[in-house]
């Protein structure tokens, strides 16, 4: 009896994911209004009048309404049967992972980290499959509609950081980490940096799980904005739909079960991205049409360095989101899976080619939009409205594509959703009241974590690069001295780490708040001067290691 306790899901978390779920929906029919006699009503409450009126004739229409739509939804599922049966595969394995993953979740470590028992071929892939989400897909791979070629360096730098991360940061981290039997970046740096009190670590959790939160504010906007263009739904129910099953097999399987997932998820969107860039580019006329772009009056400033934005700027984006490969903890967490120094060599090559084909193949669709979109607004509806127009995609690869997009938006969920759950409850709430049960309580912060960023995605504060780089900048001014300097200078102490995190923040925002990025992008200034104090904090303080971990 005890182990089926153990084994049951969390019930105060479930009781939280099914009301905010609740919630979402009746924000959905709330949002949905017509207008009646003289002015706007809404139409619950129009129904719920119209039924006081006649029960009777609201019974007999309501039955014809469901007679109606018995035959649309055997409809949509004739015309869209390879859509629904990948939906059902996919959510099949996501659930079988997420027993398996139970199973394997004995302890804190093990639901954290696997264990530290994971091979390079699965954390490889889980790697690029983490990074490249609705982000890449939705926001990434439309904007060079606006931004034109020089959008083309962003693909590029992420490549060359995802090679610099595992040589500069995996080897030493993978390391360090098991040797402190560190199982979150707060609980890494707060032994590294010998913190003596709960400050620093505190501090660095609150800024991951604020970053957490935007990041997955971007992510349910990606996926709702998928759901509403695909299945035809309200965007508030489309979030609700993505928080359901994200939140239940990331709670129950832990890190195996996120890291089993990615390695089905990273094979689908490497496959889906292939697909994307030879159907857009064969509608649009051939690869090499894009060279006519620069010929044409009206889309000539897109071969220009300053197209779209001054090229600083872009710059800044490009340096803010790359830098996330090197300080993000949602990916570096992945190098304290890894098995052994063998694992790590396969790791860095899974990861790079994994990520080059991803990033080559969706950064131009934007480019090649020109010729099949005129006019576009937002950018973040390029890749849904050419699945949908029905002239770029057979209607079986678009099906399938949706699945393949899904699955990225899942793969960058589930990681992100268990690093701030773990940093909530590890860093956040056991250093002042431990539990009893401390995997019962990280799958309820799962739930409440993704339940907040679920509700804030329903209004987000902007569109999903904006949002995306902007919690990039926030992680690599806060933790690129920590992480970087850390591991590779010796010298370094909690009051360097505390003061490099408090100066970095501080600029950025400051730099927002006076319109700096104008003339220049808020990760410059701030990353450089965190840098600053943290060097010459470290210079004033005695280091917090005599010598490195495993050296006499």
């Amino acid at each position: 009896m005890a182990s089926m306790v153990v084994n049951m899901p969390n019930p105060p978390g479930l009781l939280l994911l099914a009301y905010c779920a609740a919630r979402l929906l009746r924000v959905a029919s709330i949002a949905t209004t017509t207008n009646i006699a003289n002015g706007t009503r809404n139409w619950t409450r129009y129904r719920i009048d119209r039924f006081a009126a006649d029960p009777l004739q609201h019974t007999q229409r309501r039955s014809q309404r469901s007679m109606v739509g018995y035959p649309r939804m055997m409809n949509w599922l004739t015309e869209h049967w390879a859509m629904a049966v990948a939906l059902g595969a996919y959510t099949g394995v996501l659930f079988y992972n997420a027993n398996v993953g139970r199973r394997s979740s004995s302890s804190m470590g093990h639901y954290y980290v696997g264990g530290r028992t994971m091979g390079g071929l699965a954390v490889g892939v889980s790697f690029f499959a983490t990074f490249a989400s609705t982000n890449s897909y939705i926001g990434n791979a439309g904007k060079g509609y606006e931004y034109g070629l020089p959008w083309m360096t962003m693909a590029v730098t992420l490549v060359l950081f995802t090679g610099l991360s595992w040589v500069a940061v995996a080897p030493r981290l993978r390391r360090f980490a098991a040797h402190w039997d560190a199982l979150t970046l707060p609980d890494y740096l707060a032994s590294r940096f010998d913190a003596q009190g709960r400050a620093m670590r505190m501090s660095a959790a609150v800024i991951i799980v604020v970053s957490s939160l935007l990041y997955l504010v971007a992510i349910f906007k990606g996926g709702g904005n998928l759901f509403q263009s695909f299945l035809d739904i309200p965007y508030e129910t489309a979030v609700g739909l993505t928080l359901l099953i994200v939140v239940m097999y990331t709670s129950l399987g832990g890190f195996v079960s996120v890291v089993r997932t990615d390695v089905v998820q990273g094979l689908l969107m490497m496959v889906g991205s292939i697909t994307i860039f030879y159907f857009v580019t064969k509608a649009a006329g051939g690869v090499g049409r894009v060279i006519e772009l620069a010929d044409r009056p009206q889309t000539q400033w897109l071969f220009s360095w300053n197209a779209g934005i001054p090229f600083v700027v872009l710059f800044g984006i490009v340096l803010s989101g790359s830098l996330k490969l090197l300080v993000d903890p949602r990916q570096v967490s992945r190098f304290y899976a890894l098995r052994d120094e063998k694992s790590l060599r396969m790791g860095i090559r899974v990861a790079l080619v994994g990520m080059t084909i991803i990033m080559c193949c969706l950064f131009p669709v934007g480019l090649y939009a020109h010729f099949l979109l005129p006019d576009v607004q937002d950018t973040d509806l390029i890749v849904p409205t050419l699945l949908t127009s029905g002239t770029v995609f057979p209607l079986w690869v678009a099906d399938l594509l949706v699945v393949a997009i899904i699955a990225a938006a899942m793969s960058s969920m589930d990681s992100v959703l268990l690093v701030a759950a773990s940093v909530l409850y590890k860093d956040l709430v056991e250093p002042v009241r431990p539990a009893r049960n401390p995997i019962t309580w990280t799958r309820f912060c799962v739930v409440a974590v993704a339940a907040v960023a679920a509700l804030f995605a329903l209004r987000p504060p902007g569109g999903i690069v904006e949002i995306t780089t902007f919690s990039g900048s926030l992680y690599a001014a806060c933790f690129f001295p920590a992480i970087l300097f850390g591991l590779h200078w010796r010298r370094g102490s909690a009051g360097a780490v505390g003061a490099s995190m408090l100066v970095g923040v501080l600029v950025l925002l400051g730099w927002l708040l006076l319109g700096g990025r104008a003339l220049l992008h808020e990760v410059f200034p701030a990353m450089l001067a965190s840098c600053l104090v943290y060097v010459v904090v470290a210079r004033l303080t005695p280091p917090a290691l005599e010598s490195w971990p495993g050296e006499s």
